[in-house]
């Protein structure tokens, strides 16, 4: 039986994906002017003694551009979820209609979209942040396996510069994703 390789890439490649796919999550909570359903994610209702996500206790749909509606499950629960979404400072102001909440989406402001856009700017250096982290990991294991003689010094070189590869092509991601997520908020 062959001995597995003692340095794998392909788990820091998942890892930086991770941080790719995190980015993408936060972006979709940023309010573009656009109604989407991933607006309401981050927030928690205060339901049944415990908080839970939104969407465990309604469910979020698009019938309009402009307009999110919010099918809330038990009525009971209703004035929750009206609280839940204005007190998250998304600047959304519900209108309730029986156990349907419907939330016009406003146009943004000039200086709205600027805060917009440096909120997607810190999310993206968060981002930035996490991969170069799991570069110094990969490296910290490379350097680790050359001293207990488990890899070569070429070996800990090209894999070193396999490394750094993922870690540019990981990054670069990230800043696509963010002039995307600027051009679509700066949109007028």
């Amino acid at each position: 039986m062959a001995a597995s390789p003692p340095f794998k890439l392909d788990d820091y490649k998942k890892r930086m994906d991770g941080a790719i796919t995190a980015l993408q999550h936060e972006f979709g909570g940023l309010r573009t002017g656009r109604a989407s359903p991933a607006l309401l994610d981050p927030i928690k209702v205060d339901a049944y003694g415990s908080e839970s996500p939104l969407t465990a206790v309604a469910s979020v749909s698009v019938p309009e551009p402009r307009m999110i509606a919010v099918n809330v499950w038990d009525k009971s629960v209703v004035g929750a979820v009206d609280k839940a979404i204005r007190s998250s400072n998304l600047g959304l102001n519900p209108i309730i209609d029986g156990q349907t909440l419907r939330i016009p989406i406003p146009p943004l402001t000039g200086e709205r979209r600027q805060e917009l856009a440096k909120i997607a700017s810190k999310y993206a250096e968060q981002q930035r942040i996490a991969v170069r982290n799991i570069r110094r990991d990969a490296m910290e294991h490379l350097k680790k396996l050359e001293k207990e003689h488990q890899i070569s010094e070429d070996e800990h070189k090209r894999h070193g510069t396999e490394v750094q590869k993922a870690t540019d092509d990981h990054i670069k991601k990230v800043d696509d994703l963010l002039r995307h997520k600027e051009e679509e908020i700066m949109q007028v």
